[in-house]
Parts: C-alpha cells; structure tokens; sequence
C-alpha cells in the first residue's frame, strides 16, 4: 500500500512537470492530483521537493527507454518514426498542454542536483536511440549523432506545438527527422 501511494506521486509529479514545469509541481498539487494522504510527503520524501522530482525524472526516463525497447533490431527509420509517434501520442492526448518533465526540470531549476539528474536522463536517452539506432543500420558515428539530433529536435518541436497549441510544428519537424533517418539509412 504504501508503495502504491509513492508510485502514484511519482507518476502525479511527471504529469505535473509535463505540463506545468517545475514551479506548478508543489506538493500540495501531487496531492490534490493523486488523493495521496497529507503525511506521506514527508514518509516517502524525507529530501522534499528534490527528491519527488528526481524520482519523476527516472519514471519519465524509464519510461521512454522502456517504450522504445519493442523495437529493437527495427530499421532506424521505424526507430524514428516510433519516438516520434511517443511524443505525437503526448501532444494529442493533452491538446497540446504536455510536454517532456524532463525538458521542464532542466529548463527551470535552480538545483545542480536536478540539473545533474536531468542531464542523466537526456544521457541515458541519447545513449539507448544511439544503441537502437545503430542495431537499426546506422554507424556508430551516424547512430550516436542522429539520436542528438532526434530528441533535440523532438524537444524543440514539443515546445513549438505546445506554444502555437497545433501538432503543425511537430509534424513538419518530424518528417524533416523521418527523411533524415531514411538518408541515413541509405547511406550505408
């Protein structure tokens, strides 16, 4: 039970950062979010707000590489086509009001820690679309530039569609990164 409660923070913080960034997740709106009891603050996150959001950090983080896994051994343009089709998911389900929690914590923190953790997460990203990427055809060279390139890019078009609140900007960048990954592809 206990970790259950935990659990559904966690999750209620990523929801929070993805659409309000840093400054709209307080505790008092994990609570009225999840239904989560007053003292578990403190039991679960003895750390405060740090340690709340470095646990949505790792759950956001875990979760991408996890929903990439399926396609492992895939050509890279279906790898691609699959982290772009994950953030699409992420802008349409929210009418364009979420983005990435970790984009949010690494743009508003004062904190070196969670500057430190979120670089380790946009790391563990690149570092796992690289390995994809590379399985999927490409050079260790290519793999490792175009896995920057793709969640760059990605992050600054979930920003763009999140601002002008239409999937236009998401789209346009998405087909410029799918014909990339297809260039790529057939320059081996």
């Amino acid at each position: 039970m206990a970790g259950e409660v935990q659990r559904r923070m966690v999750e209620g913080a990523v929801q929070l950062l993805a659409r309000g960034g840093l400054s709209a997740t307080s505790f008092a709106e994990v609570l009225a979010l999840t239904g989560a009891p007053r003292g578990s603050v403190y039991h679960h996150f003895p750390g405060g707000k740090d340690q709340l959001v470095a646990a949505a950090l790792d759950l956001a983080g875990s979760y991408l590489v996890g929903a990439m896994e399926s396609h492992a051994g895939a050509p890279a343009e279906e790898i691609a086509d699959h982290f772009l089709r994950l953030w699409r998911g992420v802008l349409t389900r929210s009418d364009c009001q979420s983005g990435c929690a970790v984009l949010a914590v690494a743009t508003a923190t004062d904190s070196a820690e969670l500057m430190n953790h979120a670089g380790e997460v946009f790391r563990a990203w690149r570092g796992r679309l690289a390995g994809l990427l590379e399985q999927g055809g490409l050079t260790a060279r290519d793999a490792t530039a175009f896995a920057t390139t793709l969640i760059a890019a990605t992050e600054g078009a979930v920003v763009l569609s999140r601002a002008e609140r239409s999937t236009e900007p998401f789209d346009t960048v998405a087909r410029q990164l799918i014909d990339q990954a297809r260039g790529l592809n057939q320059k081996r």
